[in-house]
């Protein structure tokens, strides 16, 4: 998927998810997401910011509070964000589904797979369908293949064989882990969430 099929498929995700988040009472809102210590409302939040980076001297001054460490910077900075009413996270969203602007430290592909996987933590946990595009999912499990950090989906999966079902899509050497597309990506990123949705002789190798 080149750049321009990345950048329209990040703001189709965004505009679906301004919709599910649009429908949410005010409980499913506090429910915990896929990601630990992280609610709905402090997912969205994340996903809102990405298209709205800080400057340089407000990133230095919030990493200078986390202490460098990189998780925290976005859990605090998403969860300070997502103080506002909701009604403004969802507004966000859809004024800047379009917004090709990135925060300094990273790329497009790397916010493809980020929009796609967080709003399938938020639908997840809620019960609430949201469909991931095979071809994004697969351009977007591709890069979380090739990259190290965070994931190192490599690493953690070495010995067997990711093939999609849905998709032609596949990684790895050994005996197969097979799924959708969308439950791979998950999988890859550390949601184990997407496991039941995965078969294959692999999945007895990997944890």
């Amino acid at each position: 998927m080149d750049r321009e099929a990345s950048w329209q498929a990040i703001a189709r995700q965004r505009r679906d998810l301004a919709d599910l988040l649009d429908g949410l009472s005010a409980t499913e809102w506090e429910r915990p997401s896929l990601c630990a210590g992280w609610r709905v409302r402090d997912v969205a939040a994340h996903v809102a910011l990405a298209p709205q980076p800080p400057g340089a001297w407000a990133m230095a001054v919030d990493a200078a509070r986390a202490g460098g460490r990189f998780h925290k910077l976005n859990h605090d900075v998403s969860v300070r964000h997502a103080r506002r009413p909701v009604a403004d996270l969802v507004d966000e969203l859809r004024r800047h589904a379009d917004s090709r602007r990135l925060p300094i430290v990273t790329n497009y592909r790397n916010i493809l797979f980020d929009v796609l996987v967080h709003a399938q933590d938020i639908a997840v946990p809620l019960g609430r369908p949201l469909p991931m595009p095979a071809g994004a999912a697969s351009a977007a499990a591709s890069r979380v293949w090739s990259m190290g950090w965070p994931f190192w989906a490599r690493r953690r999966l070495r010995g067997v064989r990711l093939v999609a079902t849905d998709a032609d899509w596949a990684a790895g050497d050994g005996p197969e882990v097979t799924g959708p597309i969308d439950a791979l990506l998950l999988f890859m990123t550390g949601r184990a969430a997407a496991r039941p949705r995965l078969t294959g002789a692999g999945l007895a190798r990997v944890g």
